[in-house]
């Protein structure tokens, strides 16, 4: 049997802090606003309109702040890393001929330019996803655990009935992941593949 595995980006896959800072402090700097790139990037997860309201921005200006940050965002890619076991969870899943999906509340451009970067073979990405909205995307594309670091992405898999994988590599810690319904809480992706093979078996032959 194969297995459908999908997987949120931010603080999930990659370390998005540096170039989230980075886009927020130019903001900051072009618009006026006291906004901090690091505070921002340490509450990662809801949408980026969402951050920056709870932020201090007036709401009136966040369409234009959205797309300045877009057209900002792609240069500063290739700083931005995988997370530790990213690489290894994702082969994890290609050795059993499963599939790969990444569900990310991300705009899906900025997300796909992410992978496209890392180099890795995803099957399907949606993107400007948050919270429970990420169930209808794990329900049609078959998954069978969704792998997250949010409150956010948990509520998603339990809306999707997948099993909810969290790791504390985001803002949330473990208490916070099993009280939204993590059906298990990792410290990081480096412990994914062992248990990954526990749950669903080892790498599929031929």
């Amino acid at each position: 049997m194969t297995c459908t595995a999908g997987f949120d980006l931010d603080m999930t896959l990659i370390d998005s802090r540096p170039g989230v800072s980075r886009a927020i402090d130019i903001l900051a700097a072009e618009f006026g606003l006291p906004l901090s790139g690091d505070n921002f990037a340490d509450r990662l997860g809801p949408p980026l309109a969402d951050l920056l309201v709870d932020a201090g921005a007036p709401a009136e200006l966040v369409p234009t702040l959205v797309s300045r940050y877009r057209a900002l965002y792609p240069a500063l890619v290739p700083s931005i890393p995988a997370m530790p076991g990213a690489q290894e969870a994702l082969a994890a899943i290609e050795a059993r001929h499963g599939r790969v999906l990444v569900v990310t509340g991300k705009h899906a451009p900025l997300a796909r330019l992410h992978i496209d970067e890392l180099g890795w073979r995803v099957d399907h990405l949606a993107g400007d996803l948050w919270s429970a909205a990420k169930a209808t995307v794990l329900h049609e594309q078959g998954a069978d655990l969704f792998v997250g670091d949010h409150v956010g992405d948990m509520r998603g898999a339990r809306a999707a009935g997948v099993v909810a994988v969290g790791v504390t590599t985001g803002p949330c810690a473990a208490d916070e992941l099993h009280a939204a319904g993590a059906d298990v809480v990792l410290a990081d992706l480096t412990e994914f593949p062992a248990w990954f093979a526990k749950e669903f078996g080892t790498a599929v032959v031929g």
